[in-house]
C-alpha cells in the first residue's frame, strides 16, 4: 500500500512546482524577506538568475532594484499589521526591463507557534494597461479641447449668420420702401419675409446647439410664439396654436420643418384673413407614430378660389415643395369655405380611419 503522506523533500518539490505553474511573477519570502522560492515567471519577467535569487533578501536582488520605499512600507509596516494586502501599486525602473507598474498582492502565513512567518508575494504587471488608460485620457482631453474650440467657432459662425441675415433683411425693407413700382415692392417684401423666416428658424436652432435630436413640440411652440408676436397686432389679431405629440426628430430635419411651418404660417397670415377679425386662427399640428409623422398647418380663413391652385404657385410654393422633397415626404392641400389645410406626411405614415359602427 502506498504511503499517503509526503516526505519533507517531496512536499518541498511539490510546492516549488506549484509556484512555477503560476503565470504571474510570484515570491515566497521568510520573515527576514529572504527568498525561499521564486516562480519561473519571476525570473523570466525581471531577467534575474535563479541561483542569484534563492536565499537573498528581496532588497538585494538585481543590484537593489527591489529596494523600493513603497515595497518596504508594504512588507515592513502594512503586512505585519494586516496580514494581507491586495492591489498595492509599485512603480520602478528595472534594468533590461524598463519602467514597470506592478500591482502586488501579499499574504502573511504564520507558523502554529506564531513565531515565524512566511510571506507570499504575487506581482501583476499593469504597465501596458496604465499606458492605454493614460493615452485614452489624453485623447479625451484633446477631444474635449477640439469640441470646445468647435463650439466657439460655431457660436461665432451663428452670430455672423444672424448679423448677416438682419443686414440683408434691413436692406430689402429699405429698398421696398424706396421703389415706386408696386410689383417690385411686393417682390422685395416677399424676399424680406423669407430672409426673416430663415433668421427665425436659425435663432431657435441655436438654442439646441449640439443636440442630435430635438423635442418637436417645444421647438414648434417657440417658433409659432415668435411668429405670432411678430405678425399679429391689435389691428389684426391672429392666434397661432400648436398641438403636438411628444417626440424627437433628427436635428438635420429641423431646419426643413421649421422653414415649412414658417412659410405656410406667413402664407396664411397674408391671404387667409383679408378682413381681419378677432377669431382669426392658425393651427399647427404634429402627429407622430414611431419614426413616421404628419405635419398640418390649417386656418379658419376665407379659403382659396379653385383656379388659384395649391399654394398659389409662387415663390412660397417652390420653397415648400423643395423642402418637402428634401424630407422625402408628400404634401396635400384642402381648401374650402372654412379655410385651408396643408398636410406634409412622411411616406409610411398611416392615417387611422374611423371604424364603422
Amino acid at each position: 500500500m502506498m504511503n499517503p503522506f509526503l516526505t519533507v523533500d517531496e512536499a518541498r518539490i511539490l510546492a516549488l512546482e506549484i509556484v512555477n505553474t503560476i503565470p504571474d511573477p510570484f515570491l515566497v519570502l521568510d520573515s527576514e524577506f529572504r527568498v525561499l522560492a521564486a516562480s519561473r515567471s519571476f525570473h523570466d519577467t525581471f531577467k534575474v538568475d535563479p541561483e542569484e535569487t534563492r536565499g537573498r533578501t528581496l532588497y538585494e536582488l538585481g543590484d537593489g532594484q527591489w529596494d523600493i520605499p513603497a515595497l518596504r512600507l508594504l512588507l515592513e509596516t502594512i503586512i505585519p499589521d494586516h496580514a494581507a494586502m491586495d492591489a498595492f501599486e509599485v512603480e520602478q525602473d528595472f534594468p533590461e526591463v524598463g519602467h514597470r507598474v506592478m500591482l502586488l498582492n501579499a499574504r502573511q502565513l504564520l507558523t502554529p507557534e506564531g513565531e515565524k512567518s512566511t510571506i507570499l508575494l504575487a506581482f501583476r504587471d499593469v504597465t501596458d494597461g496604465r499606458a492605454i488608460e493614460r493615452e485614452k485620457q489624453e485623447l479625451l482631453v484633446e477631444a474635449e479641447r477640439l469640441l470646445s474650440q468647435n463650439r466657439i467657432l460655431l457660436q461665432e459662425l451663428q452670430h455672423r449668420v444672424r448679423n448677416s441675415l438682419q443686414i440683408i433683411a434691413s436692406i430689402l425693407l429699405l429698398k421696398a420702401r424706396a421703389v415706386a413700382s408696386i410689383e417690385s415692392r411686393g417682390h422685395l417684401e416677399d424676399a424680406y419675409e423669407r430672409v426673416m423666416s430663415v433668421a427665425l428658424v436659425q435663432a431657435h436652432l441655436s438654442e439646441c446647439e449640439g443636440m442630435v435630436e430635438i423635442e418637436i413640440g417645444a421647438f414648434l411652440s417657440k417658433l409659432c410664439d415668435s411668429l405670432a408676436s411678430s405678425m399679429s397686432d391689435e389691428n389684426r389679431p391672429i392666434t397661432i396654436e400648436v398641438l403636438s405629440d411628444e417626440g424627437l426628430i433628427a436635428s438635420s430635419n429641423v431646419v426643413s420643418i421649421g422653414l415649412i411651418v414658417t412659410e405656410l404660417v406667413i402664407n396664411a397670415v397674408k391671404y387667409a384673413f383679408p378682413n381681419g377679425g378677432p377669431d382669426s386662427r392658425i393651427l399647427v399640428t404634429y402627429e407622430a407614430d414611431g419614426a413616421d409623422w404628419k405635419l398640418t398647418i390649417s386656418d379658419n380663413g376665407v379659403g382659396k378660389a379653385p383656379q388659384v391652385g395649391k399654394l398659389g404657385g409662387g415663390l412660397g410654393t417652390m420653397i415648400v415643395d423643395s423642402l418637402v422633397r428634401q424630407l422625402g415626404a408628400a404634401m396635400d392641400e384642402v381648401s374650402g369655405k372654412t379655410g385651408v389645410s396643408v398636410s406634409i406626411v412622411s411616406p409610411t405614415f398611416k392615417v387611422l380611419l374611423p371604424q364603422a359602427a
